[in-house]
């Protein structure tokens, strides 16, 4: 768990709905930095309060338990991954494995789009 004191510098909404979060911290210790650096492109929860976290409430966020995969990487990308490997072993004629995950996407979405009559 990093806890870093920090300023909300601003937020912006994107194309698909989320936001982009933006804080500006003081000069980070070394321990704070490696954990900035070893959470890089990782799934967490992130907690903010306007006075510091007292001890039970650290320990209380401390127990929390996530709700998603351990890999870190979530189920699109990890469709994305196997086709990639698909394609690797067949590529059923696809010259490239973008071309291969489009055509195998749009046939996922035709597939369901089915269900939905």
């Amino acid at each position: 768990m990093i806890i870093i004191p920090a300023i909300l510098e601003g937020y912006r909404s994107l194309k698909d709905k989320t936001l982009k979060i933006t804080f500006e911290t003081n000069e980070p210790t070394p321990e704070q930095l490696t954990g900035v650096a070893l959470n890089i492109q990782r799934f967490g929860y992130l907690a903010f309060k306007e006075e510091p976290f007292k001890d039970k409430e650290k320990e209380m966020i401390e127990s929390l338990k996530a709700d998603y995969e351990e890999t870190g990487k979530t189920p699109g990308q990890r469709l994305r991954g196997v086709l990639y490997r698909v394609w690797e072993k067949e590529p059923e004629g696809f010259k490239n494995a973008v071309d291969h995950y489009n055509s195998k996407m749009e046939n996922l979405i035709t597939h369901f789009k089915t269900k939905l009559d």
